[in-house]
């Protein structure tokens, strides 16, 4: 009222460019009205009358757009800032495992330093692994994805879930009928699922039910979804739901940002869910949450329809991967080869170059791409292996 009263006495003192009042529509605070007042000139001196005209336009689309913008704003900015900070911590994280690796070699189990420097290795380790889940979330990881039938990749993976979310829990796994194949890591789609099913069963201290399901949406029935950044395409859907405590609609906006978490203190990284948004995202995917406090909640993860290329007749296809060879983790590493190893991380680099010296090899270090060239030509090429 103060704002329309204000606006309505500049109009009758005939002010132009009144500034526009934005309000809720009373009854529905989800509808959101933008309301302009103009002053209109009517005769002049004593006689005038004052008047003005009022029209209002409704804004809730706009809003709607306007938040989903400034969300994706800011989880791009969190992500960069989760990237960069994972890539360096990474470098620190592999000179000190690297050194670690290099004093077990040097040490007996029976000597009484043994188990600390195994200990200082395990809690790199873990920390190797927080490092990973942030770079998940900030689409850095390398993904090697292929094409899939989620049916059976859910299908493998029902153990494991009934295992995790333990005897008090109800698992259920509808597959949908005809699946369209997709392209993903199975890797790390195993790994949302798991963070998923994992999330559910946090909720659900008392029992409940969990249910998998999967189904095929056709482009049609992607413009018709409550998504706004739901791009129209055919999909196949993941749907992960819960009858646990549900989430508070002040928490729902906030759950695939790193580090949030409603968890007590050591009991969760806060990385779980933006590690899965991550990963949906890198993959080509959307994930949305649906939840009702005291009902539970629901996350369906969109993923796009593969559909191979159409090729000429004669024209070679993808080959198939060859079988990995299974090393042998006894076998002798040593060798005499002259190595290139080249790494701008000082410390990373000296720690490479004990390892690979200590194994007899002849190593010439460079710091950048620009002194590895000069390495390369002077020694004449005489080069048997580039590491980098």
């Amino acid at each position: 009222r103060p704002a329309f009263a204000a606006a309505f006495e500049k109009a009758r003192q005939r002010q132009a460019d009144i500034e526009p009042i934005d309000t809720l529509l009373p009854g529905n605070e989800e509808r959101h009205m933008r309301f302009y007042v103009n002053a209109v000139a009517d005769g002049t001196g004593e006689g005038a009358e004052e008047s003005a005209i009022v029209y209002a336009v409704e804004t809730t689309e706009q809003k709607a757009l306007e938040g989903q913008m400034a969300q994706s704003q800011k989880m791009q900015a969190v992500g960069q800032l989760a990237g960069g900070i994972a890539h360096d911590f990474n470098n620190v994280l592999t000179a000190i495992i690297m050194a670690s690796d290099l004093l077990l070699t040097n040490h007996r189990p029976s000597d009484p330093s043994f188990p600390d420097i195994m200990n200082i290795k395990q809690n790199a380790n873990r920390a190797a692994s927080l490092v990973r889940q942030l770079l998940a979330f900030s689409r850095k990881q390398t993904l090697r994805p292929e094409v899939l039938n989620l049916t059976d990749v859910l299908a493998d993976l029902r153990m494991l879930l009934a295992r995790l979310v333990g005897n008090d829990i109800k698992l259920k796994v509808d597959h949908g009928r005809d699946l369209w194949p997709v392209k993903v890591d199975i890797g790390q789609f195993e790994q949302v699922v798991v963070n998923l099913a994992v999330n559910a069963r946090d909720a659900m201290p008392n029992g409940g039910e969990l249910t998998v399901r999967t189904r095929n949406v056709t482009t049609e029935e992607s413009k018709s979804l409550p998504y706004r950044e739901l791009a129209p395409a055919d999909y196949v859907v993941v749907e992960v739901e819960d009858t646990g405590s549900g989430i508070a609609p002040e928490v729902l906006k906030k759950i695939f940002e790193p580090f949030f978490t409603t968890k007590e203190v050591g009991k969760g990284t806060g990385l779980g869910l933006s590690m899965v948004y991550g990963i949906i995202k890198q993959t080509g995917g959307f994930i949305f949450c649906e939840s009702e406090v005291g009902k539970g909640s629901v996350f369906r993860i969109f993923l796009p329809r593969y559909i191979a290329e159409a090729r000429t007749a004669g024209e070679p296809g993808e080959a198939p991967a060859a079988p990995a060879k299974i090393v042998d983790a006894a076998k002798d590493l040593s060798g005499s080869a002259t190595v290139l190893l080249v790494e701008d991380e000082d410390a990373v680099r000296m720690g490479g170059m004990r390892a690979l010296t200590s194994r007899g090899y002849t190593v010439h270090e460079a710091s950048s791409g620009v002194e590895a060239l000069e390495i390369f030509e002077a020694l004449g090429g005489k080069v048997d292996i580039v590491v980098s």
